[in-house]
């Protein structure tokens, strides 16, 4: 009876290490969303930038024109000015031309000297007349450079208008961009977490039901002793046929897996703390869990596996799921573990 407690306590589930590896999809998951978020933010920056110098030329322009168009207006004024001058002096002509024709008109002693005076005053209406229509004619050519002015500051505005909704427009489109992002990846992973699950189901159902063949969390772990000579990194007879059983149970998920899910099949050795005499054929314990998760990948290949579904790693004595100097916690750190991931 006792014996058959402390086995019980033996094979119960350790939910720890799934945790931690459920906590590491996680954080990868968020590790990618921030790189996806830094990466659209890049872009957005360099994008802004670029909309930002567009602005300031703009508005350099606007400015622009705005100082010659303030410079147009105020010509315009000096003239209208000049114009007002020369048409109260002429006016003033005009009077005093009335004056001398009225005095001819009274006084014939005096009618030589007020037709001088009238042709003076005449010459000089003609000229003032002159100058008044070449001051109508800088006039309304500065009304036409005035209306060409404002008709290019329209045009700047409509640039720059249509260049703030481009921004508009980018932006909405890098925001959407992310949203999709976010979306495929949680897809993603949901539908990669489902093949695991069922991944997992077909091999409690095909491997036998040993205490030294455990599910920890999403990974399944196999004690070296099952598959492995003490030592060796040749697969035993017992550990091909466990294998077999793996081997088949991949080919069957493969075909039912999207394409689209770029899924692989992770193989992870891991020894206990002992250091090897280095005279064997492993100079570390580096070594060998490199080389029994290599075995391991190797023969699922020869069963017809794909290669590139499959990836060998070696940890060696630096990642215990138990902490001791005890037999059974060396022993439950010698282990191969398998775990369905994407690459």
């Amino acid at each position: 009876m006792a014996l058959a407690r402390n086995r019980r306590r033996e094979r119960g589930v350790d939910y720890w290490p799934g945790f931690v590896d459920a906590l590491s999809t996680l954080l990868l998951a968020i590790m990618f969303l921030l790189t996806v978020f830094v990466l659209a933010q890049f872009i957005l920056s360099r994008e802004i930038s670029g909309k930002d110098e567009v602005l300031n030329r703009l508005n350099s322009q606007i400015a622009e024109l705005t100082e010659l168009l303030a410079l147009e207006k105020s010509g315009k004024q000096d003239l209208e000015d000049t114009l007002a001058t020369l048409q109260s002096s002429l006016s003033a002509s005009e009077s005093e031309r009335s004056r001398l024709q009225q005095l001819l008109a009274s006084g014939a002693g005096s009618a030589e000297a007020a037709n001088s005076r009238i042709g003076t005053l005449s010459q000089q209406l003609d000229q003032e007349k002159e100058v008044s229509a070449r001051a109508l004619s800088q006039v309304e050519l500065l009304n036409q450079q005035i209306a060409a002015l404002r008709a290019q500051i329209a045009a700047v505005e409509q640039a720059l208008q249509a260049s703030e909704a481009k921004d508009q427009t980018s932006q909405a489109k890098i925001a959407d961009l992310g949203r999709r992002l976010n979306v495929a990846l949680a897809q993603r992973v949901q539908e990669l977490n489902r093949y695991r699950s069922d991944f997992f189901g077909r091999l409690r159902e095909i491997l036998s039901d040993r205490e030294n063949i455990r599910i920890v969390g999403d990974r399944f772990v196999f004690q070296s002793e099952v598959l492995f000579p003490s030592g060796s990194s040749n697969l035993n007879p017992e550990g091909e046929v466990e294998m077999a059983k793996l081997a088949a149970a991949l080919i069957d998920l493969a075909k039912e897996i999207p394409a689209e899910i770029n899924w692989v099949l992770r193989v992870d050795g891991h020894t206990d703390n002992v250091p090897l005499l280095g005279t064997g054929r492993y100079a570390d314990n580096w070594e060998l869990s490199s080389a029994r998760a290599i075995a391991v990948v190797k023969f699922l290949i020869s069963r017809g596996v794909p290669a590139n579904r499959l990836v060998a790693a070696g940890f060696g004595e630096f990642q215990p799921i138990a902490e001791g100097e005890s037999p059974e916690a060396r022993s439950q750190n010698r282990r191969i573990e398998l775990k369905l991931t994407e690459r």
